[in-house]
C-alpha cells in the first residue's frame, strides 16, 4: 500500500493506492472476494462461479485467484462472445466462460437464474456480480485498518471522511460498516441510478444491522457506464500528469473528478482531510481508452 497526497482549495487528500496491491488480483477486488472464497473453502466447493462483462475487473481478479490458488472458476458474461484483453486473460487463467447475451444477463436477478447454473455446476460456490453482498462488504472493512496504520506517514492523527467510486456499492458499504459512524463515507456513483447501487448498499447495511449508517452517494456516472467523454478524459490525463498516479476512466477518474467538483463547490470545510480510495481497475484501462469518445452530460 502507498499514499499519494495533495492539497487543493484547503483540502488535504490522501490516496490509498489499492492499484499497487497485486499485479493481477488488484484494487478492491481481493477484499471483496476474500470472505466469499473462505465460504467456498469451508463448503469444500470444487470452484467458484460469478458474473461480469467483457472487461470485468471482478472476473479478472477471480480468474487470477483461481489460477494462483488452484481452484476452478466459471464466468457468466454479459453480451455475445467478444475478444478483449480481459477475456483473453480469463481464458489464459483457466476460467470457463459462458456468454449469456444481453437479455440473458438482465435475468441475473430473477429467482430462477441461479438454480439453473447451480444444477449445471452443483459443487461451485456462487459469488454475486462484482463480489457484492454482505461477505464482500465485510472483506472491505479491512481497508480502514490499512489507512489507520499509515496515517503517521502523512503526519495525520486522524481523517475526516472517505471518498471512492461505487460500481456495486460493496466497498462503500464495507467502509460504512467498519466505521460504525466514526467517519462519513462518500461514494461517487460510476454507474447510472438504474443499476441499483443505492438499494444494494441499503440492503447490505440492513442485513448487517448497521448501528449508524453515515454515508452519502453522489451522481458521477456522466450519463452512463463505460462512456468516456472528452472532459473526463482531459481531466484524467491532467491528473495523471500532476500526480504521477495512473487512473482509468470508468471508476477512479470519475470519482476523482466528482470530488474536485464538490471541493470547488465548497462542500467540504477548509482543512478537511479526505481519504480517496484508488480501487484499481487498471487492467481495463487500455480497452476503455480505445473506445470512441462519446459526448455525454452529467445530468
Amino acid at each position: 500500500m502507498a499514499f499519494a497526497w495533495s492539497q487543493q482549495a484547503g483540502i488535504e487528500l490522501a490516496m490509498l493506492r489499492l492499484d499497487l496491491l497485486d499485479p493481477l488480483i488488484s484494487g478492491n477486488k481481493w477484499f471483496k472476494l476474500v470472505h466469499h472464497l473462505l465460504a467456498a473453502q469451508a463448503l469444500a466447493a470444487e470452484g467458484v462461479i460469478s458474473l461480469g462483462g467483457a472487461h470485468s475487473n471482478h472476473l479478472h481478479a477471480l480468474a487470477a485467484a483461481g489460477k494462483r490458488f488452484n481452484f476452478k472458476t466459471v464466468g457468466l458474461l454479459r453480451g455475445n462472445a467478444q475478444d478483449t484483453p480481459t477475456v483473453r486473460d480469463l481464458q489464459a487463467f483457466g476460467m470457463q466462460l459462458h456468454w449469456l447475451g444481453y437479455g440473458g444477463y438482465r435475468e441475473r436477478h430473477a429467482a430462477e437464474f441461479w438454480p439453473q447454473w447451480q444444477a449445471r455446476y452443483p459443487d461451485f460456490y456462487p459469488v454475486p456480480e462484482g463480489g457484492g453482498g454482505l461477505p464482500g462488504a465485510q472483506g472491505c472493512m479491512a481497508l480502514i485498518r490499512l489507512v489507520r496504520e499509515q496515517l503517521a506517514s502523512l503526519g495525520w492523527s486522524d481523517y475526516d471522511a472517505w471518498w471512492l467510486a461505487a460500481g456495486t456499492g460493496t466497498t462503500a458499504a464495507g467502509l460504512v460498516l467498519g466505521e460504525a459512524g466514526a467517519h462519513p463515507v462518500y461514494a461517487a456513483l460510476a454507474v447510472p441510478a438504474s443499476h441499483g447501487v443505492a438499494a444494494q448498499v441499503s440492503a447490505i447495511l440492513q442485513e448487517a444491522a448497521a448501528p449508524d449508517a453515515h454515508y452519502q452517494l453522489f451522481e458521477a456516472s456522466r450519463a452512463g457506464f463505460a462512456k468516456v467523454d472528452p472532459e473526463l478524459l482531459s481531466f484524467m490525463h491532467a491528473s495523471e500528469a500532476a500526480s504521477g498516479v495512473p487512473l482509468e476512466p470508468l471508476y477512479s477518474a470519475k470519482a476523482l473528478m466528482a470530488l474536485r467538483q464538490q471541493v470547488e463547490a465548497g462542500y467540504f470545510a477548509r482543512g478537511s482531510r479526505l481519504v480517496f480510495v484508488h480501487t484499481g481497475g487498471l487492467q481495463g484501462r487500455a480497452a476503455a481508452l480505445s473506445q470512441p469518445l462519446q459526448t455525454c452530460s452529467a445530468n
